[in-house]
């Protein structure tokens, strides 16, 4: 959610009991500021809490020019000091499905490791070696945010727009979706590199505006109902919790621009959702 609107969003989202306090929320909005400032950023955003055994980690997300592509995140203990998280490469990504196993712990210095042994021959002749994979927990927490990002962050129809040179930024005409557009997750959209558009067919294609409909919609995850769509205050604001990623929450004001996710957890995926509907 947008450091710009920080009180007034935080409320919306607190239907589910998550939110915070108010020396927390006072320290975001002083030093968000002063992010931005010095990493030059066009936009901060306040992305979200990652719930640890010893300490809790704040996530916040820089934007560049291209709101897609030039992401930097950042995390700190107090709101006030931040440090810049390493961008998730394949390497580490692979390391940390290894290692990465249970509740994060609030250390970023802890190293999570993982045994494996290989077998190389046959027979007799079999050798077994002992592979050891090592991950810090500042890693993880990397692959962890760039996951979430990646699977379940959520805006409307329209409130991004894509130039003929792949430039995506904020579309500064969205009023926001109707009261009847946001009962509807065909009207939400991912926030990272499209999977299903080349799968779609010519005539399906051809009801598509290039310009916003560059992204995947909601309604075609699997499984079906992974999301849970509600109207909350009094139907003043549309909700959408992610049932993947349990923390994960999406608002959007109807008939104003206002929208936004934020993600209190504590980092763990629900594999077993596919039992579970």
């Amino acid at each position: 959610m947008d450091s710009n609107s920080l009180y007034y969003s935080l409320d919306l989202v607190a239907g589910n009991g998550c939110t915070l306090n108010v020396e927390q929320r006072t320290a975001l909005q002083t030093s968000l500021v002063i992010m931005k400032k010095n990493y030059k950023f066009q936009r901060v955003l306040f992305w979200g809490k990652i719930l640890g055994l010893k300490e809790d980690y704040f996530i916040a997300q820089g934007r560049g020019e291209n709101e897609m592509k030039d992401k930097k995140n950042l995390y700190s203990f107090n709101c006030m000091d931040w440090f810049l998280l390493p961008p998730a490469t394949h390497t580490i990504i692979e390391e940390v499905s290894k290692a990465g196993k249970g509740r994060f712990i609030g250390d970023p210095s802890y190293v999570y490791e993982h045994l494996e042994i290989q077998r190389q021959g046959e027979g007799d002749e079999a050798v077994e070696d002992e592979v050891v994979t090592k991950v810090n927990e500042e890693k993880r927490l990397a692959v962890t945010v760039h996951q979430i990002d990646k699977e379940v962050s959520v805006v409307p129809r329209s409130a991004f727009i894509k130039s003929p040179h792949g430039l995506v930024q904020m579309n500064r005409s969205f009023g926001g979706l109707s009261h009847s557009e946001a009962g509807k997750l065909d009207n939400f959209l991912h926030f990272t590199e499209s999977k299903n558009l080349k799968k779609k067919s010519i005539l399906e294609m051809a009801d598509l505006n290039p310009a916003i409909d560059f992204l995947d919609v909601l309604s075609d995850d699997i499984p079906k109902g992974s999301w849970s769509l509600q109207s909350e205050c009094a139907s003043k604001v549309c909700v959408i919790r992610s049932l993947l990623w349990p923390g994960l929450t999406f608002y959007h004001v109807p008939m104003t621009p206002q929208h936004g996710y934020i993600y209190i957890g504590d980092g763990t995926k629900n594999l077993d959702l596919p039992f579970m509907l």
